[in-house]
């Protein structure tokens, strides 16, 4: 098999920007390999940040030039990326960002037109890996779990702290993954009040205190009690979390405090519902990663029974985007990239819509 030369693309719920990976991926003897080379995070201006926040609201019309215009919009950095690092791409494999997630109405939607963006970055590109999954009757996320098993299958649960939590591991010979909950989507909604764009290493939520009738609210929330497989969004976060957070009285420090012992309650009982072992390894990527008071409060609560691993922040910060990459290779090999025992789809798929610049 080729070396196969993609550049990823990521961006995420939590809304911090793009992320842009060069990667070379590859298969030799039944094994899956990849190395990530040059990076960039391009951070979303203010005006960027307020058309995908608020993108949920718009009307039809206006959704679809938006997603016209993200398009023309990412291949433009693209285009940039490539010219700058002097790169050679096969194709490039866009996730898009998601404005909408209504799998219970068998709707899920990401902007970032492949059309627009091929025209623009003058390369083909692969994208919208969500739609045939829903198609096939699944919740068309998550879809990292893919590069969980072919990647990072030597560890027992892969943790990813994104805008949410999601959590994969092996079960019966198969890959189960699901949405936990909340990450850093209601971390930076928090930290957003007194114009932070996030609490940087943890530094404030360190300084609180938990909040108990907050804590309660939070870990009642129906979400969490339903059976997998099942993935959650922006809606979710608007119409039940927001109010919670916006009821409560108390300091910045303390609704992030209580807003991190929540969300790491909520992993714990997922790892210690699914562990098997008296040693299990949790590998955490995501930009929660770098959050040192949430990793250290996320290790306490698991005691001695889960080893907590943080990689190098190559990884932390671009995993997602070389996962993209991966199933856009997949895609072109016609192999399995969406897994039907993640997603709940009627059986697995090779999902990805190709397009080529014109």
């Amino acid at each position: 098999m080729k070396v196969y030369s993609v550049i990823g693309l990521m961006s995420g719920t939590s809304l911090d920007g793009l992320d842009i990976a060069y990667c070379q991926i590859s298969k030799t003897l039944n094994r899956w390999n990849y190395s990530i080379g040059q990076t960039k995070s391009i951070s979303y201006d203010s005006q960027m940040k307020d058309k995908l926040k608020n993108s949920i609201y718009l009307a039809a019309d206006e959704l679809l030039t938006l997603n016209n215009s993200y398009g023309t919009w990412l291949g433009g950095q693209v285009k940039s990326f490539i010219k700058e690092y002097g790169l050679k791409v096969d194709f490039i494999a866009s996730h898009g960002h998601t404005t909408h997630h209504q799998p219970e109405n068998g709707l899920t939607y990401q902007i970032g037109c492949g059309q627009h963006l091929a025209n623009e970055s003058k390369n083909k590109v692969i994208c919208d890996f969500r739609s045939n999954d829903l198609a096939l009757g699944g919740q068309g996320a998550p879809l990292v779990p893919i590069g969980d098993q072919l990647f990072f299958g030597q560890y027992d649960f892969c943790l990813n702290l994104g805008g949410i939590s999601n959590i994969s591991f092996e079960k019966d010979g198969k890959r189960i993954a699901y949405d936990i909950g909340l990450a850093n989507m209601v971390l930076n909604h928090i930290t957003q009040k007194i114009d932070l764009p996030y609490d940087k290493g943890g530094k404030l939520a360190r300084n609180g205190k938990v909040n108990s009738n907050m804590l309660q609210k939070l870990n009642v929330l129906e979400y969490y009690q339903l059976p997998f497989p099942k993935s959650t969004g922006y809606e979710w976060f608007t119409q039940k979390v927001v109010p919670i957070i916006e009821s409560v009285e108390g300091s910045i420090e303390n609704l992030l405090h209580t807003s991190i012992h929540h969300l790491c309650e909520q992993i714990v009982l997922e790892v210690k519902a699914n562990n098997t072992k008296n040693k299990a390894t949790l590998f955490v990527t995501g930009g929660g990663a770098l959050n040192h008071f949430l990793i250290e409060t996320l290790k306490e609560k698991l005691g001695n029974t889960v080893e907590v691993i943080v990689p190098p922040i190559v990884l932390i910060e671009y995993k997602e985007a070389l996962v993209f990459a991966l199933m856009g290779v997949l895609r072109s090999e016609h192999e399995t990239n969406v897994l039907s025992s993640v997603t709940g789809s009627q059986r697995d798929s090779s999902s990805g819509v190709l397009y080529l610049p014109s």
